[in-house]
């Protein structure tokens, strides 16, 4: 089970307060966590990737174990830490402006 911590305008959206979990089979990567994620809260489809591309949203970052995970691939396994349920995998939507 992964815990996922969800920027509060999406948290809103799908009606939870704090974390959710999402069982993703191990190994893990983010394009499973964000499809399995997705599925299970269709509302969110498009929020945090272009739905077509499946490319992650300019303002949308992704942080794990301290680690900024935005620009990694897809498919690159999360850390085990995450994997684990003993850190959470963060969606975090960035600030813009001046």
């Amino acid at each position: 089970m992964i815990r996922v911590v969800l920027p509060a305008h999406l948290a809103t959206l799908i009606g939870v307060h704090g974390e959710i979990a999402v069982d993703v089979a191990v190994p893990a990567s983010q394009r499973s966590l964000l499809d399995e994620i997705e599925r299970q809260y269709p509302v969110l489809v498009g929020t945090m990737r272009d739905p077509t591309t499946h490319q992650r949203r300019a303002f949308i970052r992704f942080f794990a174990c301290e680690d900024d995970l935005s620009h990694e691939h897809p498919d690159t396994r999360l850390p085990d830490d995450v994997e684990a349920g003993r850190e959470p995998f963060f969606v975090i939507g960035a600030m813009a402006g001046g």
